[in-house]
């Protein structure tokens, strides 16, 4: 697609996320609306799938692995209008016996999702078993992953890491989203990690820098990572972005990393974004 498709399809995207998280009146639309082209990019771009015939084992196409799930609002409306599900679902987030469950799950079925992910740092470890999975079945198709920065605070991210890069895991793109914020404030309050890109490349990761909010900077980036794999290898993406992005009044704080805006709010958000392929 053309950068312009891509970015009419982020800003349907990024309405998708108001919507849900206010009409459950819960979710997590800051973090969402950071990732939006990511996802967008990746799904509509980059990958190569079949979203008619959902399988779990992805054999002989592109998988992704979300980990950071709780910006379920931005992957299930990527998936919904990727052709996963009926978009209309989307109007489901967060209810009582939907599928599209605050962090996605695997026992509801929904298309699309290959692991649960509530608990944070557990993506990597899935994706590289993923990855080591088709290197064993000669399926020479990518695993791709995202985590956030926050969640780089976790152990097992820097075991799955520290794996990868000693079995030259060369067919894994594991993305962080890097943009500073938490729950509880910024990662520099939390706890601060100082420059992840050293880090990574001392466990023999290739590691490549993106601007997340700028599309042609996505494409470019990813199609430049898919590029670098079969190498010896494994590719990290840190990916800037900024908080609620789209959302003035959302944009930058960690405030609106767990809370749903209210009907006023709602619209307020709204008028700021395209609607460009239809709401559901």
């Amino acid at each position: 697609m053309q950068i312009e498709q891509l970015q009419r399809i982020a800003s349907q995207v990024r309405r998708d996320i108001i919507r849900q998280t206010n009409g459950a009146n819960s979710g997590h639309p800051g973090g969402s609306l950071g990732c939006a082209d990511f996802l967008t990019a990746l799904y509509f771009h980059v990958m190569k799938y079949d979203a008619t015939s959902f399988s779990m084992d992805g054999k002989n196409e592109d998988v992704f692995f979300l980990s950071n799930g709780h910006i379920s609002p931005a992957f299930y409306s990527v998936l919904a209008r990727a052709g996963y599900f009926d978009v209309k679902e989307l109007a489901t987030f967060r209810k009582l016996d939907s599928r599209l469950q605050g962090h996605p799950t695997t026992h509801e079925g929904l298309e699309g999702v290959r692991m649960s992910s509530g608990s944070l740092g557990q993506g990597p470890s899935v994706a590289i078993g993923a990855a080591l999975a088709k290197k064993l079945n000669q399926d020479d198709r990518i695993v791709y992953c995202l985590c956030g920065d926050g969640e780089m605070e976790e152990g097992q991210i820097w075991e799955a890491v520290m794996y990868a890069g000693a079995k030259k895991t060369d067919n894994i793109i594991l993305t962080i989203d890097v943009n500073n914020q938490q729950i509880d404030g910024s990662i520099e309050q939390v706890m601060p990690f100082g420059d992840l890109r050293p880090k990574l490349e001392a466990f023999d990761w290739d590691v490549l820098n993106m601007n997340g909010n700028e599309m042609s900077d996505v494409v470019s980036v990813l199609d430049a990572a898919k590029g670098r794999c079969s190498k010896g290898k494994p590719v990290a993406i840190l990916m800037k972005t900024e908080m609620g992005m789209g959302v003035d009044f959302m944009m930058g704080s960690h405030k609106w990393h767990g809370v749903a805006p209210n009907a006023e709010q709602t619209q307020t958000a709204l008028a700021q974004l395209e609607e460009t392929i239809g709401d559901y």
